[in-house]
């Protein structure tokens, strides 16, 4: 089976190739969807793969410039980019991204990079994946109370408004983000930029893992508007991250251009699904897979420590890793596939 394998130039190590195809495929669809360049799956998918977690790192971050360059291409054109908030994060995030690439560079130096790096994984997926599922556990709760009292139910409401205390911060300048629908501080964005950027460079990841929650919670955004434009945001953080991390000598373009030759045809996908399934539908949708990462994730620490149950223990991190990638694209291929039989029935009937 050598066939399966290939030898990488730049990094030295041997790869199961079509695990590359199925993490750009699978990304491509569930980046699209969810707005985010997917390297908070992809990242911990190449260091389980095989590659150095700084090799990981940064061919993770080319692959994806290209793929949300795509994206977001499509989601313009359905009016989900707020172009102007995009623009605004643009410094901070790339003095967030310079900021924790150094920290990178400094980390392997020391020879740390790995665990903390998985650690730091870890703690923002926990965090992420219970602003989810609080999020959506109180909206159920605000909308059973409203039938419970006879009124008709708020499909604009959400369960977490940090938000309207956020609004509530009046420092010079105000901006107006009129397709988000939002009138704030720019430093409020620009704050948000900067710690995605940072996150962006230190863990590999295009900001997007965060960004799209802060969008949500933080800012307010509409659900597609926040999706939209944080593809926008993804594809800025890549393409400079592309640059500098090859700069550093750790990108293995082999391995990113074959996920990203399946990574554009996932894209689109995704991109088209996000007409279909709305709102809610995506949040939980996004919860869960980052619950399904962090598992991966926890397997592939307990392989360090557990040496009797090393090998079962890495294969179980590798099968979770991009069975959730597959299972994840399959859903939304098959919710969009309805969505599209329900609206063309539709026009139909007219």
């Amino acid at each position: 089976m050598d066939w399966l394998y290939v030898l990488m130039p730049i990094s030295g190590v041997t790869i199961f190739w079509p695990g590359l195809v199925i993490l750009g495929v699978g990304v491509g669809i569930i980046g699209g969807f969810f707005g985010m360049g997917g390297a908070w799956m992809v990242t911990p998918g190449l260091n389980i793969l095989g590659f150095p977690m700084a090799f990981a790192i940064g061919t993770d971050i080319a692959h994806m410039a290209g793929k949300s360059l795509i994206s977001t291409m499509r989601h313009g054109k359905f009016g989900n980019v707020d172009y102007k908030l995009g623009l605004i994060m643009l410094v901070g995030t790339v003095v967030g991204f310079e900021v924790g690439a150094q920290m990178i560079m400094w980390l392997e130096r020391l020879g740390n990079v790995e665990m903390i790096v998985r650690l730091l994984y870890l703690v923002l997926l926990g965090l992420i994946a219970w602003m989810v599922f609080a999020d959506v556990s109180k909206k159920r709760r605000k909308d059973r109370e409203a039938r419970a009292k006879g009124q008709a139910v708020d499909a604009l409401s959400t369960g977490i408004e940090w938000h309207k205390t956020l609004h509530k911060i009046k420092i010079w300048p105000m901006i107006n983000l009129e397709v988000a629908g939002i009138r704030c501080t720019a430093w409020l964005p620009i704050g948000i930029s900067f710690f995605t950027g940072w996150l962006a460079g230190i863990l590999g990841i295009g900001g997007g893992l965060i960004r799209m929650p802060a969008l949500l919670y933080l800012l307010g955004c509409p659900t597609h508007v926040a999706v939209g434009t944080d593809l926008f945001e993804v594809m800025i953080s890549g393409l400079y991250g592309a640059f500098t991390y090859t700069m550093k000598g750790r990108t293995e373009l082999v391995a990113a251009v074959i996920m990203l030759v399946g990574a554009a045809v996932g894209a689109q996908i995704g991109t088209v699904a996000t007409k279909y399934i709305k709102g809610y539908g995506i949040r939980i949708a996004f919860g869960l897979a980052v619950v399904g990462c962090a598992l991966s994730i926890i397997l592939k620490l307990l392989a360090k420590e557990i040496v009797a149950y090393k090998v079962l223990l890495d294969n179980a991190s590798t099968t979770l890793v991009l069975g959730l990638v597959s299972a994840m694209s399959l859903y939304i291929a098959i919710k969009m596939v309805q969505g599209a039989k329900a609206e063309v029935a539709a026009k139909k009937k007219k």
